[in-house]
């Protein structure tokens, strides 16, 4: 049985998500909690592997409550509003559903967790090293919709500012972040600081050249140059066996 929990703090909002879960049996709901602090401490005692959750509750959001988990259990998303889809994906969740959500889109976000769970499964029984988690993908607002950039897609990272500058062959994005959070959240072995403005996927690399005296230029498989200061230079000969 699959335990599961669900966090809405409108009673049909519960009994919606309920009555849809009657028609997958290997699920168990083994609490409903109405606000966040409620469902920490149901968290805490079950142990759940999926969570329903609502956004804006009283006492804490589910943002917020996520954030006090050390080890949080998958998560689906139900919410009365759309403005949170960005911050939805990029804590983890693996669906949004918008409510009122048809009982074909709660399928779609079950099968996507089942799909999930599974594959989980499969990894721990062949018992895989444990590895630390690296982000493969960053979602952003484009307009009023929202885009996921796999990050294998991306030539380079460039701060601007408050934002983040995603480059890819489709374009420029952009997203509120630091460079030092994005940076933590990449495969070291696949994306390196090359400047404190640049961040750059290996695999576009074809070639370093000197510009002017003691600095160099890193040249991308689009033809495009970016600056490499003293320290990036040093985490490219490390990375490239240069």
């Amino acid at each position: 049985m699959i335990k599961t929990i669900i966090v809405d703090d409108e009673p049909l909002a519960t009994g919606l998500v309920s009555e849809f879960l009657r028609s997958y049996p290997q699920f168990e709901v083994v609490a409903i909690c109405h606000d966040g602090f409620e469902a920490l401490k149901a968290i805490q005692l079950f142990q759940p592997e999926l969570i329903f959750l609502d956004i804006q509750m009283p006492k804490i959001t589910g943002f917020e409550l996520l954030e006090l988990l050390d080890s949080p259990p998958a998560v689906l998303f139900t919410t009365a509003f759309d403005q949170y889809a960005v911050q939805a994906f990029d804590a983890k969740g693996l669906d949004y559903l918008v409510k009122p959500f048809s009982e074909a889109r709660f399928a779609q976000a079950i099968a996507r967790f089942l799909s999930q769970h599974q594959a989980k499964e499969l990894h721990e029984a062949v018992d895989y090293p444990v590895s630390e988690e690296r982000s493969k993908r960053i979602v952003v607002r484009v307009k009023n919709e929202i885009k996921i950039i796999q990050t294998q897609e991306v030539a380079f990272f460039e701060a601007e500012d408050d934002y983040i500058s995603i480059h890819t062959q489709e374009g420029k994005f952009l997203k509120k972040m630091t460079m030092k959070q994005l940076e933590e959240s990449l495969d070291p072995d696949k994306f390196a600081r090359v400047h404190r403005s640049f961040l750059v996927n290996l695999q576009q690399v074809s070639g370093l050249e000197p510009y002017e005296k003691e600095s160099y230029l890193l040249r991308l498989r689009s033809g495009q140059k970016i600056p490499v200061s003293k320290s990036g230079y040093t985490r490219l000969r490390q990375v490239l066996g240069l």
